[in-house]
């Protein structure tokens, strides 16, 4: 995700009591009473206070919090499964509160598709016609409905099981079958409630990486609601932590567990691995030096002399990376009369992205003094890592 991405649900001062008494409810909030005071005074259940945030164009936005926070209200409040109580839900300018019956089911068809924890498969019907159903009752023609639901199938990796009947499959094939059935409605958002967490762990985690490789190859923008904060860290691009029906914490995984927003965030966080979400990025370094690949030994050589280096990455006009020469060879270039080091480039390197987690850097040293170089998707040189700066962070990361 970047920040250059547009916005596309814009979330304002949302709230949800349930209860009769919704009005009151809201004054004693704004009073400064708590969801356990409201309740004991009134009888309503605050639900959801104050919430606001942006959901992006194509990022996997992952809402998070233990039972009774509020997550499983708020995405039911989104495509209005939930009525909201006050504020504004904003759609490519349609603010879904203020929408009549059939201007929304017109938004929903258009917006939202949903998967549920619960695999919901009808047991009579193919994995075809599961996967068809959403478009069937929309009175899409047989024809472009077979084409869609066997295209989603097959984005989810189900091509051959189309005749297949749900008691045929595993619990991961089933929950497949039901993110096709949500993919074939071609919706521009997929909302997703809790649905990895009936799988056993092994097929779980495989569904985690089959999502978010569906989300880099389609670009969908999808929210997904778990109370498992090691899926929200494998998955999510950022993540809303909730607590009581309000938002704690806003971040990226590395935000959440590197700079948590007060005690109950850092206790929440605490016995996760942080070297496994904490990125390259954070241990890089500036390059001090880098060599253009037409320049000769001797330029390369001093640049390794003042900066005290024993080799040196070689860049070309736009800052790519060619590779890296070593002074030995520099050394031995000069002194044989060569005027480039074009030669020499060393094509085999170490290279991450910033993202990168920590822990799969130090295995990457393997005995090469080398530093590791981070790279943009177009191969530029951004920095660099040494081992000692890895050692240090994940010293931190450990301690935090």
């Amino acid at each position: 995700m970047t920040d250059t991405q547009q916005t596309k649900i814009q979330v304002r001062n949302l709230s949800k009591v349930f209860g009769n008494d919704t009005k009151k409810a809201l004054e004693l909030r704004d009073e400064g009473l708590s969801r356990a005071q409201i309740l004991e005074k009134t009888g309503q259940t605050l639900g959801l206070s104050n919430i606001n945030f942006d959901v992006k164009e194509g990022e996997l936005l992952v809402i998070m919090g233990l039972s009774g926070s509020g997550k499983s209200t708020l995405i039911r409040c989104l495509n209005r499964l939930i009525e909201p109580t006050s504020g504004d839900i904003v759609i490519e300018g349609e603010n879904i509160p203020q929408l009549s019956e059939k201007a929304l089911l017109q938004c929903r068809r258009r917006h939202f598709s949903m998967v549920f924890q619960n695999f919901a498969l009808f047991p009579h019907r193919t994995v075809q016609m599961n996967a068809e159903y959403g478009l069937e009752i929309r009175g899409i023609d047989k024809a472009e409905r077979a084409k869609k639901a066997s295209d989603s199938l097959k984005q989810v990796g189900l091509e051959g099981w189309e005749d297949a009947y749900p008691n045929q499959l595993s619990g991961g094939m089933q929950q497949r079958v039901g993110l096709a059935r949500a993919l074939a409605n071609d919706a521009s958002v997929l909302l997703m409630d809790e649905a990895f967490s009936a799988l056993d762990p092994l097929i779980r985690r495989d569904m985690q990486q089959e999502l978010i490789e569906l989300q880099h190859r389609t670009q969908k923008t999808t929210i997904f609601i778990t109370h498992d904060l090691d899926e929200a860290l494998h998955i999510g691009d950022r993540i809303i932590l909730l607590r009581d029906g309000e938002i704690v914490q806003i971040g990226t995984p590395e935000e959440i567990l590197t700079r948590p927003a007060d005690e109950y965030v850092a206790r929440f966080t605490e016995g996760v691995d942080k070297s496994r979400v904490v990125s390259a990025q954070r241990a890089m370094r500036p390059v001090r030096s880098t060599a253009r690949f037409d320049e000769g030994p001797r330029t390369a050589l001093r640049k390794m002399a003042e900066n005290q280096l024993d080799s040196i990455y070689v860049v070309d006009r736009e800052r790519k990376l060619l590779g890296i020469v070593d002074a030995d060879k520099a050394d031995e270039a000069a002194k044989a009369g060569l005027d480039s080091i074009e030669s020499l480039i060393d094509p085999d390197f170490p290279y991450v992205g910033p993202d990168e987690p920590l822990a799969s850097l130090y295995a990457m040293f393997s005995g090469k003094s080398h530093p590791i170089a981070v790279l943009d998707d177009n191969k530029r040189l951004l920095g660099v890592i040494v081992k000692g700066a890895v050692l240090e962070q994940l010293a931190q990361a450990g301690n935090a």
